[in-house]
């Protein structure tokens, strides 16, 4: 049988599988009885890829068919700092997996050029930190300050995030309309929303240990997963697509 290799991003794991992506997306979303349902996230890694920092080759060896023949559905490889450690180029798609273990895939893309400064936004930082953040920055730009900015004190070495819809909070966050947004304490966003605007600040965290777990609706450009200077890309497709290639993934997600 096929072995995989996926890294899980709800929660952090580099795993072994014999399941195909849409297969391991349902094992990992519904379980089995030792296991709650619940949403995930995962992208597919580069079967190739090895690195020092993990005993893949060991993994895999361990990623045999059980006695009666069904696949073996993960074997964990690693449980920390996984993401910062592996290089982007090694990255696959990324799928988006519901509660009832429907999968949508979105595939890797080039980083496109920034088109949306001017307003407010809104990034939940998924690895290797986990706040919720508003900022005044435009996706790569938030990266770079992030990651290579000299005006911070600290730096990190990788950060995948995820840009998160305001809807009219981008450019009226005091008084814009919100009700499609079920964010928690929407006036706290607000605030935080108003402040960085009135004093131009980078970034202002609104959560600092926030749930990555999140409606997908509420996804607005897309994923970001960079390392240095690389990073990938996953664009989220709009409703229209979404109801055409994903129909019942989308009206799974909406549950």
């Amino acid at each position: 049988m096929e072995k995989h290799i996926y890294l899980s991003l709800v929660p952090e794991a580099l795993i072994a599988s014999q399941l195909t992506p849409d297969e391991f997306g349902a094992y990992y979303a519904c379980g089995t009885q030792r296991k709650a349902r619940g949403q995930a996230m995962f992208i597919e890694i580069d079967p190739a890829f090895r690195s020092r920092e993990f005993r893949i080759e060991e993994g895999l060896n361990r990623c045999i068919p059980h006695e009666k023949g069904e696949p073996k559905s993960s074997i964990y490889i690693s449980v920390y700092r996984i993401a910062e450690r592996i290089p982007v180029s090694a990255l696959g798609s990324l799928y988006l997996v519901t509660n009832d273990g429907r999968t949508a895939e979105l595939p890797k893309r080039v980083v496109p050029s920034d088109t949306l400064a001017g307003g407010l936004h809104l990034y939940q930082e998924l690895s290797p930190t986990r706040p919720l953040v508003a900022s005044t920055l435009p996706p790569l730009e938030f990266y770079k300050y992030m990651t290579a900015s000299p005006e911070n004190l600290f730096s990190i070495p990788a950060l995948y995030f995820v840009d998160l819809r305001l809807g009219a909070l981008a450019e009226d966050p005091e008084f814009g309309g919100c009700e499609d947004l079920p964010y928690e304490n929407v006036d706290h966003l607000r605030q935080c929303l108003v402040e960085i605007r009135a004093t131009k600040a980078e970034t202002k965290i609104v959560d600092r240990n926030h749930s990555i777990v999140f409606p997908y609706r509420l996804v607005d450009t897309g994923f970001y997963f960079g390392s240095g200077k690389d990073m990938a890309f996953y664009q989220m497709p709009t409703k229209a697509e979404m109801l055409n290639k994903y129909y019942n993934w989308w009206r799974s997600s909406q549950v």
